[in-house]
């Protein structure tokens, strides 16, 4: 810590130890690795895709070569920002399996305020990636259109 403590060393209430021993502390698991967020991976690649499909929606509708580049490197860093995490939950020492669709439907999941169902945290999961399409194809429309 950053903080002085001569005052509380002076008074009695704080102690200098010593460090404890590394072998002691290399067996001492506390915490479950869970790096899977619970959550089905049929809802993460719906939300890829779904990234992916506004980037075609806008490569197909404002079509010129000088978009060519800066639309690869969206996609190229969308598949870097999923796939990240995708390697994560794969490894070493991540015993902990995503649910199934069935066992989603079936209990939900927890929250921080509360346990919600699959349809309400599949909608919660997929309004933005939905508006985002949708706000897409309005660009194109518009653009088409004058």
């Amino acid at each position: 810590m950053s903080k002085q403590i001569q005052e509380q060393l002076d008074q009695g209430k704080a102690q200098i130890v010593a460090a404890p021993d590394a072998g002691q502390l290399a067996h001492r698991h506390q915490v479950e690795v869970d790096r899977n967020f619970e959550l089905p991976t049929a809802l993460y690649a719906t939300t890829v895709g779904l990234y992916l499909t506004f980037f075609a929606v806008l490569a197909a509708g404002l079509a010129t070569p000088g978009l060519i580049i800066p639309m690869a490197i969206f996609v190229v860093f969308t598949l870097g920002l999923f796939g990240a995490p995708a390697i994560w939950t794969r490894l070493k020492g991540n015993d902990s399996e995503p649910m199934t669709m069935g066992q989603f439907a079936q209990a939900g999941i927890m929250t921080y305020t509360g346990r919600l169902s699959a349809r309400d945290a599949t909608i919660q999961m997929l309004i933005l990636p939905v508006l985002i399409v949708a706000w897409g194809l309005t660009v194109v429309l518009i653009a088409a259109l004058v």
